[in-house]
């Protein structure tokens, strides 16, 4: 059994004792509202223990070895803090894994969907994750992701571009943008949003000429997330539709 320094159990159950530790019920109770756990909501049936973000961070970098077999027992917990912890986790890992390890939380977190089921646990991890992994590699996983029913995936397939956007590669952020635009959800409409006013802080060229098509047809809060940092003028024009 893998330990820490300290002789600690380094395992999920281990992981979960120490946040259980921390959880505090008024927490709990603004987790759930916050994530939008009720009925035919987003986040529907999502358990919490009540444990800040910083706070799982925290206990997370105690557990910073635990074994792969046992993040992925973590990642599969029905509290929502356990999976943020598990998550925390692996994209640790990865930035200083070797190529086996990299392709195997890689491959894990293609098929996790069903426990990558919150935005908080899809925008910290799929640009690490995903597109990290697809750096130098066919970045086709992203495109098919993006055709999902699931919404988790189609996220994880917008957010992965903010990994190339940061280098200065914008063509897979505008062509995945391209293929959701016209999403439905208002969470992939922040999602698609954010990564155009991401390209745009590097090349508002394109990101305008992305909005010449689509400015007057695109979802609302799309379009104020895409252009939030633009002068006031041209903000107040585009949101006029005097552009």
């Amino acid at each position: 059994m893998a330990v820490d320094k300290t002789g600690a159990a380094l395992t999920a159950v281990a992981v979960q004792r120490a946040l259980q530790a921390l959880a505090k019920p008024e927490v709990e109770a603004v987790a759930r509202r916050f994530f939008k756990t009720g009925p035919g909501q987003y986040g529907e049936g999502d358990r919490f223990r009540g444990i800040k973000v910083p706070v799982v961070r925290g206990v997370m970098k105690t557990f910073r070895a635990l074994p792969f077999a046992e993040a992925k027992v973590l990642l599969a917990s029905p509290f929502h803090e356990d999976r943020l912890a598990a998550l925390a986790i692996l994209v640790w890992q990865f930035e200083r894994g070797d190529a086996a390890l990299r392709e195997r939380i890689y491959r894990l977190y293609l098929g996790g969907a069903r426990w990558i089921n919150n935005w908080d646990l899809v925008d910290g991890s799929a640009p690490q994750i995903l597109g990290g992994w697809l750096e130098d590699k066919s970045r086709a996983p992203l495109y098919a992701l993006a055709k999902s029913r699931n919404l988790w995936e189609r996220r994880m397939a917008m957010l992965a571009s903010l990994w190339y956007i940061r280098k200065g590669e914008c063509d897979d952020a505008l062509r995945l943008a391209e293929a959701l635009v016209a999403s439905e959800e208002d969470l992939m409409h922040k999602a698609v949003g954010w990564m155009l006013r991401e390209v745009g802080k590097r090349d508002r060229k394109r990101e305008e000429a992305f909005l010449a098509k689509h400015c007057r047809t695109m979802p609302r809060t799309m379009l104020r997330y895409a252009i939030e940092h633009f002068p006031e003028a041209r903000r107040l024009a585009y949101l006029k539709g005097t552009v």
